[in-house]
């Protein structure tokens, strides 16, 4: 039977905590390794196994029981912290190195110093945020008949973390409303940011998140009026 193989996360900040709850509730072997002995007391009964370990002593990673893992998550948020851990790593010859950049000089570095790969979320977010810049009103449209249309919407800025009902779409509007499309953003069973879709049939007290998109049918014209609140 084939080894499973085994993960391991460097780094419990915000990114390294949602990867190794990916990974462990999929089943496959996790070890979490920080600094923080508070962190490593909250994943220990997480995970496979939990390491505290200054990750930037040479030393200490020399000797550390890191012969078995197949695939690393550098997910330290500090620059310099995770140039010196990713080049121990490469120096323990674990095969696999996935590797958290804060800009793109630091992703450059990480790749010259051996990670096979490299994420930039700041770069993601940045364009997701351009994005939403560039066209801030309407997303798409499609003609039913000369006055009537389904389209797509991002929600009015004063409206995030408030119920749907708050909106009155019908009673100010005369719009109706299809579906919410929601983001989820996770990382895959390598720490890849993954993003996903799916339409809500929601109701009133539905709370609105900043990313979602309605779903909207009705006159063209009083699509436009809505549009004017964007």
């Amino acid at each position: 039977m084939a080894k499973n193989k085994v993960f391991a996360i460097f780094g419990l900040g915000s990114f390294g905590q949602s990867v190794a709850t990916v990974l462990a509730n999929g089943g496959v072997d996790v070890m979490v390794v920080d600094n923080n002995p508070d962190m490593i007391e909250l994943y220990k009964n997480k995970v496979t196994s939990a390491l505290l370990l200054d990750t930037t002593d040479e030393m200490a990673m020399s000797k550390a029981p890191l012969e078995d893992i197949d695939i690393a998550i550098i997910a330290l948020n500090n620059m310099e912290d995770s140039i010196i851990t990713t080049a121990l790593l490469k120096k323990r010859g674990v095969p696999y190195l996935v590797c958290r950049a804060m800009t793109k000089i630091h992703a450059q570095v990480l790749r010259q110093i051996g990670a096979n790969e490299v994420i930039n979320l700041q770069e993601e977010e940045g364009k997701r945020i351009a994005e939403r810049l560039i066209a801030p009103e309407i997303l798409d449209t499609i003609a039913i008949t000369k006055e009537f249309s389904v389209a797509e919407f991002y929600i009015p800025r004063g409206s995030i973390d408030k119920p749907l009902a708050s909106l009155k779409l019908t009673e100010k509007y005369n719009i109706r409303l299809v579906g919410i499309k929601r983001v989820d953003v996770s990382v895959d069973m390598v720490g890849n940011p993954v993003r996903s879709e799916k339409l809500i049939f929601a109701v009133g007290d539905e709370i609105l998140k900043e990313d979602d998109v309605l779903v909207l049918v009705g006159k063209n014209a009083d699509l436009d009026e809505f549009k004017n609140l964007l």
